[in-house]
């Protein structure tokens, strides 16, 4: 095996596989990326049994062949390559990396133990790729951390028709954005598919295809947990879903009928408040919003004592004369970051119950569901 290739292809090739290698794994092979050279072209793949990803770039290719070395040592030594051409080598069980006088050698991982990665399925259907990007970041930020409970590390995805929903929940916060998808005819003619990818997996897939103009996602609807598949340009990655799907929204969404007031607000003022009066909260203490109907206005509070912080901006209030509510400043943050519209409508029920918030020039399009804490500054 001998290929030549452009050091930034190279660095961009095994940091892209280098991202589904696992932290710690008792299989000493699943810490290997695959290198392919073949034909004027050279692939890396990275596997870990929840995620496979593969990447191809140009090279030329002197010697056809295969050889699995240890992936960050790989990453790491390419890093400090001087710019300009890398010349790659397999000599045995020895690999050597050489560019501008440069040379190291890496010991091999025997490439007959290492599993084969799922193969990717069937396209299901194309998403605009920088639109399903911000989507997923939209809804990833109510993602649960926690792997005890693995349901909600999840990002629900849900296909129907020529409508894309993704949703994710950690129990404090749920999150909904819906955007429009091209399926394939048969998908088109299909009922609803939904999955559940772990959340940290697909935002890192989606950041890293969004410049691809569409993703191609593949599955198959058949199976109702087989993996699913993002490929966009030389990018490809396939997924393994998570057990088991989110507990439904519809009721907790369903403000109108619970009787809540509406207030609206500008969406950037409003984050630079809470960015500014949250300097004086301390840890777990929360944001008080004071919504006024006859002041047309909401006060931001934080603080206890003499540290305190207030600020006040221009909102209006419809279906109460006055709302106080009070969120945890780091959640309320998130869901104010992920917006992107110029005003915010904000349903509220009052302290210690749940608000909705939304933009008004696209409703329903992307909701988020915080609860108000009952403990008010």
């Amino acid at each position: 095996m001998e290929f030549r290739v452009d050091r930034s292809d190279l660095v961009e090739a095994v940091g892209w596989a280098a991202r589904a290698l696992p932290t710690r794994t008792p299989v000493p092979v699943l810490g290997g990326l695959l290198l392919d050279a073949a034909a004027g072209r050279l692939s890396v793949s990275g596997f870990d049994f929840e995620t496979a990803a593969r990447i191809e770039t140009d090279a030329e290719v002197g010697v056809e062949g295969q050889v699995l070395v240890l992936g960050r040592r790989l990453l790491d030594i390419c890093k400090v390559l001087p710019d300009g051409p890398v010349s790659c080598a397999l000599d045995g069980t020895r690999f050597t990396v050489e560019a501008g006088g440069t040379r190291f050698g890496l010991s091999t991982l025997p490439r007959e133990e290492y599993p084969a990665p799922p193969a990717p399925p069937h396209t299901y259907g194309t998403v605009d790729a920088s639109a399903f990007a911000t989507a997923v970041a939209q809804v990833a930020v109510a993602a649960g951390r926690d792997d005890t409970l693995p349901v909600l590390t999840g990002v629900q995805l849900r296909l129907d028709g020529t409508e894309m929903t993704l949703s994710a929940s950690d129990r404090y916060r749920y999150a909904v954005r819906r955007l429009a998808w091209r399926p394939e005819a048969e998908a088109a003619v299909g009922g609803a598919v939904e999955a559940l990818v772990p959340a940290r997996r697909l935002l890192d897939v989606a950041r890293s295809l969004a410049r691809c103009g569409e993703v191609r996602i593949g599955l198959d609807p058949a199976s109702g947990s087989g993996p699913i598949g993002f490929e966009g340009g030389r990018l490809r990655s396939v997924v393994r879903p998570l057990d088991g799907r989110l507990p439904g929204y519809g009721k907790l969404f369903d403000m109108a009928g619970a009787g809540a007031a509406v207030a609206e607000v500008a969406c950037v003022a409003l984050t630079e408040a809470v960015r500014r009066v949250a300097v004086v909260a301390e840890a777990n203490s929360p944001v008080r919003l004071d919504f006024s109907a006859a002041a047309e206005s909401v006060v931001l509070r934080a603080g206890y004592g003499d540290d305190v912080a207030t600020q006040r901006l221009p909102a209006s209030l419809t279906g109460a004369e006055e709302v106080t509510v009070a969120f945890n400043p780091a959640y309320l943050l998130d869901a104010l970051a992920s917006f992107e519209a110029s005003r915010l409508r904000v349903e509220l029920l009052g302290a210690g119950q749940r608000a909705l918030l939304g933009a008004p020039d696209l409703p329903g399009a992307h909701r988020h569901l915080l609860m108000s804490v009952k403990q008010l500054v």
